[in-house]
């Protein structure tokens, strides 16, 4: 009994540890009532190319919400500069958004969008 243990206890735990480390797919999928980052990535892009400042602040708001909740549920599966550069992207472009700047404002979204992908690989 006392082998079996040694033997199966550290097994198991690597194993539990190498399915977090690769869960970072699933899990920066949205959960419950969340819209989602690269939906909401989309529609910011397209409130900037109309020129919907009033709506583009609202979905940062809304983007912004919904990344610190995929941070926390993929922070041990994801590379640390992926999760740091997204959470950079992201509070560029509220001035971005706030200076109306276009080209600095769609730079951004898909520098984001490209952490986004990147994340959890």
């Amino acid at each position: 009994m006392r082998r079996f243990l040694v033997i199966s206890i550290p097994i198991v735990t690597i194993v539990l540890f190498a399915l977090i480390m690769q869960s970072g797919n699933v899990l920066k999928r949205p959960l419950g009532n969340e819209v989602g980052v690269p939906k909401t990535i989309e529609m910011i892009i397209q409130d900037i190319k109309n020129d919907n400042w009033d709506s583009a602040i609202n979905h940062w708001d809304s983007l912004s919400k919904d990344w610190d909740k995929v941070v926390k549920r993929v922070q041990f599966s994801a590379e640390r500069n992926e999760i740091e550069g997204l959470s950079l992207s992201i509070a560029s472009l509220k001035g971005a958004i706030e200076a109306q700047d276009k080209s600095s404002g769609l730079q951004l979204l898909y520098q984001a969008y490209e952490h986004w992908e990147d994340l959890g690989e």
